[in-house]
């Protein structure tokens, strides 16, 4: 995180952050436009915004294209934003705020979340789909073959769930995977603490279902995670997918899961 503090601490990195956020995926020449640097200062900021996992850069013919990863913003959000008053972080809020906007989007019906990963499609599957990568981050394992109609038994913090609705939509390897969503049952509430007007609420919207959409960008991979659902279950999503995936990111590009988040 010192290299994340580092690079928000310059007013002109965090101008950089500000194109990218309102239109990701410029040039060098675009951000450039209307900023008061040289070509080569703003190189030098992006590269010291690349080393800190804030931008991400692709291939487009002979062009570099710059994009921003909000991942590293919600990880520093994740241990910090809650050990303190949010009036006295409320700079870190803003920006935070700024930068999820363009990453993570709710409507009525679905939660839409963006980031890019050091990484390959066919090891970003893997870290989707095997147990051995999705207890590391995530804390569940998923039992079931990856096959189109195949059910999924969920096993989460000691709950095993399973229903015949919970199946494979659609399963592309390295390209695209959707399933539907676990049952809320109270063994599960109980394992993760939900209680049980908030189970309720969940139980009374239709079965949601989660997609994730992989592709390849230059030397990192853009994955994309939409959850269509009711509003109960999406409101928790807007909380748990950005850490979720911050995790999935850190292990994939670090080898090591992100801390726990500390208590008190």
């Amino acid at each position: 995180m010192d290299e994340v503090f580092k690079a928000l601490a310059d007013p002109s990195r965090r101008r950089l952050l500000d194109g990218l956020n309102a239109r990701n995926g410029q040039t060098l020449r675009e951000l450039c436009a209307g900023l008061d640097m040289t070509r080569q200062s703003v190189s030098k900021h992006l590269a010291v915004l690349e080393a800190a996992g804030l931008v991400s850069t692709s291939r487009r013919g002979r062009e570099k294209l710059h994009h921003l990863d909000a991942a590293p913003i919600n990880a520093i959000a994740d241990r910090w934003m809650s050990r303190y008053d949010r009036q006295r972080a409320s700079a870190l809020a803003d920006l935070k705020t700024a930068l999820e906007e363009e990453h993570d989007a709710m409507t009525d019906s679905e939660f839409v979340y963006t980031t890019y990963i050091k990484t390959t499609p066919e090891r970003l599957w893997q870290a989707l789909t095997d147990p051995a990568f999705t207890r590391r981050y995530w804390g569940v394992a998923f039992e079931t073959d990856w096959k189109r109609g195949s059910t999924i038994t969920w096993v989460e913090d000691g709950a095993t769930t399973a229903d015949p609705e919970q199946v494979v939509l659609e399963a592309e390897p390295g390209r695209r995977l959707s399933y539907t969503w676990h049952t809320f049952t109270p063994e599960w509430a109980k394992a993760v603490g939900v209680d049980e007007e908030t189970r309720a609420a969940l139980l009374a919207e239709p079965r949601s279902k989660v997609t994730f959409e992989i592709e390849p960008a230059g030397e990192t991979v853009k994955l994309t995670v939409v959850h269509e659902g009711g509003e109960t279950l999406l409101g928790m999503s807007r909380h748990g997918w950005p850490q979720l995936l911050s995790g999935l990111k850190t292990l994939l590009e670090t080898g090591e899961p992100l801390p726990a988040p500390t208590a008190g």
